[in-house]
């Protein structure tokens, strides 16, 4: 199990970097937290971004207390259709992160999201520094999906969306698309806005009735059924962040 190093070297942080260590979501989310007025800290609501916290100070979000994490966790899900990726949904829907609960101590959030109706790859950490490598959009990480669908594909689909398919005045552009058959295609997407591939086959009146995500950068699914996780090893952490790096992160 990886150690935090930076746990045992530094006395103060920033708020949001504390809560990125604390596992509660990464630095960018937990400056929304702050800025929504959900975080005391030793008894006092802040909401200044660059207020600074030690190891002795007491960080509260929605009046719970948190705690640097000592353990750093890296966890690969291939997430059922039917779950949201949040930490918490005020519809009462079901979570992904609870799928790791029974397993796992640590505070975990997700890297990215899938929307609720889709599968496939997630990754979920406590180690926000990771989580924000990965996020960046300058990391350029693709991320590949196999998409069946209701009716037959429109020839031209593929070649349409590696050039570029503008719709409602958003600009959407996979890296790679392949026809498999008549009905499935592999999509490789490098920004992935906004439920995109979803967007764009909805624009050709295509449904779709699988969506999954099959790699994220070198991590593949090969042999992780739906609802199971497993640790990704340092090997694959590392490449991962070369991946993020190599792009100028």
């Amino acid at each position: 199990m990886p150690v935090n190093e930076e746990f045992k070297e530094k006395d103060s942080y920033r708020l949001q970097h504390y809560m990125a260590k604390a596992g509660v979501a990464s630095r960018r989310a937990s400056e929304q937290i702050i800025l929504a007025g959900r975080v005391s800290v030793n008894g006092v609501t802040v909401t200044e971004l660059g207020t600074k916290v030690g190891t002795k100070d007491k960080v509260c979000v929605d009046g719970k207390e948190i705690r640097l994490e000592t353990a750093m966790r890296y966890v690969l899900l291939n997430k059922p259709a039917g779950y949201v990726c949040s930490l918490a949904d005020e519809k009462g829907r079901p979570v992904a992160s609870d799928l790791l609960k029974d397993a796992y101590s640590e505070r975990l959030y997700n890297v990215g999201r899938l929307d609720m109706f889709s599968c496939g790859l997630i990754i979920f950490t406590n180690d926000g520094n990771f989580a924000a490598k990965l996020s960046h959009p300058s990391a350029e990480l693709e991320k590949e999906y196999i998409v069946d669908t209701s009716l037959p594909l429109p020839r031209s689909l593929a070649d349409d969306f590696m050039d570029g398919i503008r719709i409602d005045g958003v600009f959407y552009r996979c890296k790679e698309a392949e026809e498999l058959n008549a009905r499935r295609m592999r999509i490789v997407l490098v920004e992935g806005k906004n439920r995109e591939i979803r967007r764009v086959f909805e624009s050709r009146e295509i449904g779709i009735k699988a969506l999954t995500r099959i790699r994220i950068g070198c991590v593949g699914i090969e042999g992780l059924q739906v609802g199971q996780f497993r640790d990704l090893t340092q090997k694959e952490v590392q490449a991962l962040l070369k991946l993020c790096t190599s792009k100028d992160y």
